[in-house]
């Protein structure tokens, strides 16, 4: 009789991890079988879901309140599927709210468990780390500063890398001017103000007042712009048409490609720093939300650096505009800046090595090594 394998998953991004890990265990394990809550690409791999991996995918403060009962009723069915017939192994990917509470009923029951991707306890809700020590047999990190935090409370670990890392190929700034149809030899700016339509409502206006004064004083020649789906690039084509001037090329997603042919990236904090770091391409992060949101999560937050290259390096390789900080004369000077002088892209070059640990190979030879002990 194979392994079983329980894992359970409740978004896209944890969909992806979580189809390479099936195939990164039956190299080690091959007449294991995987069942829980996964999405297509992991059903694609022979997992069996047993619910809609989209039910547990829900954002903001009112809508899971309203899914609650229906959250708590597959939470449920879980655990007593699970105590009732124990996996070899249950697997948490991302989804903390929902996952902790499976991996705290099981691993008391007995099972070994395992949760892939921390939650951010590191930067808020610390005292969630004593509910996780208490959960969890191991916790798998993408980030190295993760691993670090798990160490000093004495949760095992072990840092994996992060999968875009090894997913990402950077392409030269000239090949990708080409595929975009620009100038090869000119000076591009891309901007890159969110993917919420509240993101770009609150920053897209100082970032083109900013390429605007860039364009006119001839620092820059084109403006790329990937909107991240068609809601966004109507809300940004519709905000341009102040713009006129603008030598703008918005595009529908392709947002690696627009990095790729930037000479800088002015862009809203999120993963999206991460991806221009792997792509080595110069940057200006910024970020500001409603006073009142801001004001709540300055006291909730205790990260010194927003920005993820820095927190990885662990010290400010990436300028962050932040808040009251974020204005026309700070943007087009930190812009400026980088424009005559890049000193991060030796540094983003060793970050990236860093993160290229084979990310699901090793995250699934950990696995296995916790199991068969």
């Amino acid at each position: 009789m194979g392994q079983r394998v329980a894992i359970v998953c409740g978004e896209m991004s944890g969909d992806i991890l979580g189809a390479d890990l099936i195939r990164a265990l039956r190299i080690h394990w091959p007449d294991a079988t995987f069942e829980g809550v996964g999405g297509p690409k992991m059903i694609a791999e022979g997992f069996e879901s047993y619910f809609d991996m989209d039910r547990l995918a829900v954002m903001g403060l009112v809508e899971p309140l309203k899914r609650l009962p229906e959250l708590l009723r597959m939470r449920k069915s879980l655990i007593t599927r699970y105590r009732e017939d124990p996996p070899t192994v249950f697997i948490g990917i991302d989804s903390p709210d929902f996952t902790t509470n499976i991996e705290l009923a099981l691993r008391a029951a007995g099972t070994k468990t395992v949760h892939y991707v921390s939650p951010s306890v590191w930067a808020w809700r610390k005292g969630r780390i004593h509910k996780i020590k208490r959960a969890d047999d191991l916790m798998l990190t993408l980030l190295p500063f993760e691993a670090d935090f798990y160490r000093q409370h004495d949760v095992p670990v072990v840092f994996v890398g992060h999968p875009l890392a090894d997913q990402i190929e950077p392409i030269t700034a000239a090949e990708a001017r080409r595929e975009l149809g620009l100038d090869v030899s000119s000076e591009v700016l891309t901007l890159m103000p969110g993917s919420r339509e509240s993101e770009v409502s609150m920053m897209s206006r100082d970032y083109f007042d900013a390429a605007r004064v860039l364009f006119e004083r001839g620092e820059i020649e084109n403006i790329v712009i990937p909107a991240a789906n068609d809601a966004r690039y109507r809300q940004l084509a519709e905000l341009l048409c102040h713009y006129p001037e603008l030598p703008v090329k918005l595009i529908r997603g392709q947002s690696q490609l627009a990095m790729s042919a930037a000479s800088v990236v002015l862009l809203t904090s999120g993963t999206t720093a991460l991806e221009a770091m792997l792509l080595n391409r110069p940057m200006v992060v910024a970020y500001r939300t409603s006073a009142v949101t801001f004001f709540v999560m300055s006291r909730l937050v205790d990260i010194k650096f927003i920005a993820l290259p820095n927190l990885i390096a662990g010290e400010k390789i990436v300028p962050e505009v932040i808040q009251s900080e974020v204005s026309v004369d700070r943007l087009v000077s930190e812009v400026s800046s980088l424009l005559r002088n890049d000193q991060q892209s030796e540094r983003f070059l060793a970050l990236t090595q860093i993160l290229q640990q084979g990310g699901s190979a090793k995250a699934a030879q950990a696995i296995v090594s916790l199991c068969s002990h």
